[in-house]
């Protein structure tokens, strides 16, 4: 099967990892577990500071579901577990060291029962997600069908980041979906573009997708295969996560290798780096900043649904692909600020002279503008590829119409499909954070 999506959004940014480029190694002494990176998942401890951990160790478990884990990425002991306001716990922290405990062997799959226990323990569940309501999944539910999205489309996005093909191979990927299968009373979905290496992978059905960004989402994907009704529950995860579902598999070992681009037109060489998964900001980034003296924006993933961290004492978030770093902004001195004609500000609208130049763009990270009242002009379904009216579906989750919001299609989204609509938004809405709430609305109300 092919899609091919015309809607959506392109963003001609500087600062993209060269083709071919071949990953750094860049070890790092700690890295840190943050629970808000696992919508769904009310995080237990089940460890204390100065306990020692193995890699694969238990540290976070599920109030709701006990079984399921959020495990170390490396061998050491726990730091600290960093909390906020009424105790929520912030981060767990881990830093390397010997130690006498071992690694937990994982049984091997073999049914349906021993699958679901395999991811929940192994840690590899909560890299996962599930529709509706875009949460870590119930290790318990029927899953109709499982997709697999072996494709990143955002900005700067690098394919081999995202294939993390430096870290796994071919039988890794064979190995997970034959682990994902035992689970799935339907197919396994792996949807790909035309730079994937690796062919039809045995026990998937293989989908070829191409069009901008968000064709990428697995949403997207979902709508355009087998839509998402009220009562069915699918599963859905990233190729990567899928070679670490069968190299854990095959090893018994849980391994939290990963491949990381860091990338934006304030990286003097963009470059894919080899680290861990929750690994330490800075090290990352030392020496690869320009050093024009400007206030930079570190954010952890992409610049449509990244996350901003400080580098003195931020880590990678889920789901750990990309690092990009753009001007903050708040330092420049613009002739007629935001309302400037000026050919170097990258728009999408047509008032704009950059909006009809092919070239490279160096955006910061500043507004733009005031929000305001949601203005009903198209912008949305132009980034949207799906089936659904998300500007009626926005006003229904600000309404906490439950009815509405569930005719709309609201079992079918995820915030990071309402990114490119934020972005071109007249109204500067909070898109993605609205539709967070309101499946967490919904998930509270109905369950």
């Amino acid at each position: 099967m092919k899609l091919k999506f015309r809607k959506g959004l392109k963003l001609n940014i500087a600062g993209a990892v060269p083709a071919g480029a071949t990953p750094e190694n860049v070890p790092v002494n700690h890295c840190a577990i943050v629970p808000d990176d696992y919508p769904g998942f009310m995080p237990k401890v089940a460890v204390k500071e100065g306990d020692e951990v193995a890699c694969g160790s238990a540290v976070l478990f599920d109030k709701s579901h006990p079984d399921v884990k959020l495990v170390s990425p490396l061998a050491g002991k726990v730091k600290a577990v960093v909390r906020g306001d009424r105790r929520k716990i912030l981060r767990v922290e881990i830093e390397a060291a010997g130690v006498s405990v071992t690694a937990p062997e994982l049984s091997a799959p073999v049914d349906a029962s021993s699958a679901r226990a395999f991811l929940a323990q192994s840690g590899l569940l909560a890299l996962m997600r599930q529709r509706p309501y875009d949460i870590v999944p119930n290790p318990a539910d029927k899953v109709r069908d499982i997709f697999v999205t072996a494709i990143d489309s955002a900005p700067l996005a690098a394919k081999e980041a995202t294939l993390g093909a430096s870290v796994f191979n071919k039988e890794d990927f064979e190995a997970g979906v034959a682990v994902l299968n035992l689970i799935s009373d339907g197919k396994v979905y792996v949807a790909t573009d035309e730079t994937w290496s690796y062919g039809a992978l045995k026990g998937a059905e293989m989908i070829e997708v191409e069009g901008p960004h968000p064709s990428g989402n697995v949403s997207v994907q979902i709508a355009a295969i087998s839509p998402v009704d009220k009562g069915d529950v699918v599963w859905t995860l990233d190729a990567e996560t899928l070679a670490r579902i069968g190299r854990t598999a095959k090893t018994r070992r849980f391994n939290a290798d990963t491949v990381v681009a860091v990338v934006g037109p304030e990286v003097k060489k963009p470059a894919l780096l080899t680290t861990l998964l929750g690994a330490p900001v800075e090290p990352l980034v030392k020496g690869r900043l320009t050093d024009d003296n400007r206030h930079l924006r570190i954010i952890s993933g992409n610049v449509l649904s990244g996350v901003a961290v400080d580098p003195a004492d931020g880590y990678l978030h889920y789901p750990y692909r990309q690092i990009t770093v753009i001007a903050e902004g708040d330092d420049v001195d613009e002739f007629m600020g935001w309302a400037s004609l000026s050919p170097s500000k990258m728009s999408q609208s047509r008032s704009f002279p950059g909006h009809f130049l092919h070239k490279l763009f160096r955006p910061d990270a500043r507004l733009n503008g005031s929000r305001r009242a949601m203005i009903m002009s198209g912008q949305y379904e132009a980034t949207l590829p799906m089936d659904i009216m998300p500007e009626y579906l926005i006003k229904a989750i600000l309404s906490h119409n439950i009815e509405d919001m569930e005719k709309l299609g609201i079992y079918e989204v995820a915030p990071e499909d309402f990114a490119a609509a934020e972005y071109v938004d007249t109204s500067k809405l909070p898109l993605q954070q609205i539709v967070r709430d309101g499946l967490d609305y919904l998930r509270k109300e109905l369950e």
